[in-house]
């Protein structure tokens, strides 16, 4: 079939219609749905001597997540995308976690790379788009979305079903930016939970937590993750999930950050989760620290509200130094800030290009307020 040309794939992209439906039970986190990775005839990254494909591992560390979450949590439906060896299709997987109105979506796969066999460790991924061209990690990253999204080629009529989209082309990532991810604060924070309890698993190695366009993230409607549990390429992560005892490790570590996050999310006030996803961008100068305490006003660019208290370096501020104030339960962060209110405004618009929601705030004794 001919390519479509990008235009059209953009109209196509606009026009499909988001699930969206409101949660009976809000403060609750009642389902989870995990995916196990590939799957029938995609049998996934598959170890040098062929003994070992990542179909079988990650529907192994799936299922004994499945077992753990349901066994600790009576009131959790624990959802899986496949319990058997069967090829399941990208665009099926969120087609499941959004009929069963899921608040958590855990894609686990293992990755592999390209050459070499010292590259190891885990990695934590939510949709966004992939860090700086240029950079190596961004470069790795776009071997991992390009090899991931590839399944679609698998598919019958994958041309018509993904409005064109070609996973070997980088330009075709471009629809990824079109649609507001409205999940992005829970699922960096779930992200986040998931990396600090896997540094005490069997595999020990951060490779860290990243935004990146992988297609089966993009099409749900709750937060997401995407876990790549260790390298099919590299020896001593090999040996690691070969083992029962690695992989229960694994599912373990998974499960422990799941208790976590369903103990902040049952709780949390949700006004505070919609984010949208960053766009690419350099801020430069924009940065500013914030200044000492004065009685004067202050005014900035709140662009996040979350449980949780952030790392100044997270990646999510895109090099902002941002001004942290605690209300309550809640984290608020406000960058470009400044005495005048009109110094605020000229970083404005260049700031609403990464943070979409974001808005003019006025702090005042600690306290900040919407600027009207």
């Amino acid at each position: 079939m001919k390519k479509l040309p990008l235009a059209l794939v953009v109209a196509a992209v606009l026009a499909i219609p988001v699930p969206s439906f409101a949660q009976t039970d809000a403060l609750r986190l009642k389902t989870v749905v995990i995916d196990a990775g590939h799957g029938g005839k995609d049998a996934g990254c598959v170890s040098k001597d062929k003994k070992t494909y990542e179909k079988d591992i990650v529907l192994d560390i799936a299922t004994r997540l499945q077992k753990k979450i349901s066994a600790a949590y009576k009131d959790v439906n624990a959802i899986m995308t496949r319990s058997d060896d069967h090829f399941v299709e990208l665009e099926q997987r969120a087609v499941i976690a959004n009929k069963a109105n899921a608040n958590l979506f855990i894609s686990i796969h293992v990755n592999a790379a390209k050459t070499g066999t010292t590259a190891r460790g885990y990695s934590v991924h939510v949709l966004g788009q992939s860090q700086r061209a240029g950079n190596d990690l961004y470069s790795k990253n776009l071997d991992l979305v390009k090899r991931e999204n590839s399944v679609i080629l698998l598919e019958d009529n994958y041309e018509t079903k993904y409005q064109g989209f070609d996973p070997n082309d980088p330009q075709s990532s471009i629809i990824f930016s079109l649609m507001q991810n409205a999940h992005l604060t829970a699922s960096l924070t779930f992200a986040d939970d998931v990396a600090q309890a896997m540094k005490d698993g069997p595999i020990k190695k951060s490779r860290g937590v990243s935004q990146d366009p992988f297609w089966v993230l993009w099409r749900t409607a709750m937060p997401a993750v995407l876990i790549e549990v260790g390298f099919m390429t590299n020896p001593d992560d090999l040996e690691t999930i070969r083992s029962e005892e690695g992989r229960e490790g694994i599912a373990d570590s998974i499960f422990k950050a799941f208790c976590v996050f369903k103990t902040r999310y049952d709780g949390e006030d949700k006004a505070a989760e919609a984010v949208s996803a960053p766009v690419e961008t350099t801020p430069a100068e924009e940065a500013q620290p914030a200044p000492a305490n004065t009685d004067e006003p202050l005014y900035g660019i709140q662009i996040l509200a979350i449980g949780k208290k952030m790392d100044p370096a997270d990646p999510f501020f895109h090099g902002y130094k941002a001004l942290e104030l605690q209300a309550g339960k809640l984290y608020k962060y406000i960058i470009c800030t400044d005495s005048k209110l009109s110094n605020v405004k000229k970083s404005f618009a260049k700031v609403q290009q990464i943070f979409k929601d974001s808005y003019l705030v006025k702090v005042t004794d600690g306290l900040s307020a919407p600027v009207r």
